[in-house]
């Protein structure tokens, strides 16, 4: 058999009601939850993480300071349920990744991170991304990588040439998910010119739910202060290679996977390289472990060849533990 990696999602996989089966059914996943709430200081009554995934409401669900510490929340407590599920004898993943929060994840999951500077680290991202300066996103489908790159590149020189500012201009492609779903990121005015423009060309343009500029420039100032956050949190070299966004290459060392995680708010998230990464160095088999099977429908769509399981409710981990028990890594 071939390699094991766990990922891990990002923004946008939330729902109402997730992680509560894996609470009322696995007593680790209850405990995580409990642990999380502890050391999400400053929560209280309905705003607690455990309640908002449970409980909602969507309206608050879908706010950024939320999304991400409580996706964060469901994929560490059904972790610890698969680990508990699986009695000791569950197969170290060879690489862990996440898509941009889940990074984080990842990094927890890897013992690089405890789970409570992982939380801190979460918060505190999610309260910078929300308060940055207006901005816009919009996935892109129907287009190739290059073909959106330079599309982005001749907006931006024609905002230029109109008398546009520093990131006034500012458009380009934030998350390559696969290699024909893209997703750009910047000014609002741009991503309005260059959505435009890919619908003229034949693509497909699609405004997103958000208010941030989120893999872009327009993130500098964020990114500035969360690499001084970092700074003071102490990261362990990893138990297994963590495959990051900022450049889809793995690493173990504490101060590499801290330098690059400090790069990742303003740079774009590379998936499709990641997974690509990983299936290169021997991974046939990928674990999605949180809410929602976002990644999952991505790797299938990146490569078809990887088998690839979900755990996020008891169905789901049951399934992945009894299918993972039996792979075997040399």
């Amino acid at each position: 058999m071939g390699k094991l990696a766990f990922v891990f999602p990002g923004q946008g996989s939330q729902s109402v009601g997730m992680g509560q089966d894996l609470a009322n059914n696995f007593a680790a996943a209850r405990e995580t939850f409990e642990k999380i709430d502890q050391v999400a200081v400053g929560r209280s009554g309905a705003n607690v993480l455990s309640t908002l995934c449970f409980q909602g409401p969507e309206e608050e669900l879908k706010r950024t300071v939320n999304t991400q510490p409580t996706i964060m929340a469901v994929s560490l407590a059904a972790h610890a349920a698969l680990a508990a599920e699986l009695k000791g004898s569950m197969p170290a993943p060879d690489f862990v990744a996440g898509h941009s929060l889940g990074e984080i994840t990842a990094l927890s999951v890897a013992s690089v991170l405890s789970v409570a500077d992982a939380v801190k680290l979460v918060e505190k991202r999610a309260s910078l991304m929300e308060s940055c300066p207006r901005g816009a996103m919009a996935a892109v489908l129907k287009m190739q990588p290059q073909a959106l790159s330079d599309l982005c590149a001749e907006v931006e020189e024609t905002l230029k040439k109109e008398g546009a500012q520093g990131t006034e201009s500012c458009v380009l492609i934030a998350n390559y998910n696969t290699n024909e779903q893209l997703v750009i990121s910047g000014n609002p005015n741009a991503i309005t010119r260059a959505c435009a423009l890919v619908k003229e060309r034949g693509g497909k343009a699609i405004p997103l739910p958000v208010g941030g500029a989120f893999h872009s420039p327009l993130m500098s100032g964020a990114a500035a202060e969360f690499a001084q956050v970092l700074a003071g949190v102490n990261f362990a070299d990893a138990a297994c290679e963590v495959v990051q966004n900022f450049d889809a290459r793995g690493g173990k060392q504490a101060a590499e996977l801290k330098a690059k995680l400090a790069k990742q708010m303003e740079s774009p998230v590379r998936w499709t390289a990641t997974v690509e990464y990983m299936v290169a160095a021997g991974v046939d088999t990928i674990v999605e472990i949180g809410p929602g099977k976002v990644l999952t429908g991505l790797v299938k769509k990146i490569n078809d060849g990887v088998r690839v399981f979900n755990v996020f409710d008891s169905e789901s981990l049951k399934a992945t533990a009894q299918a993972i028990s039996t792979v075997s890594v040399p």
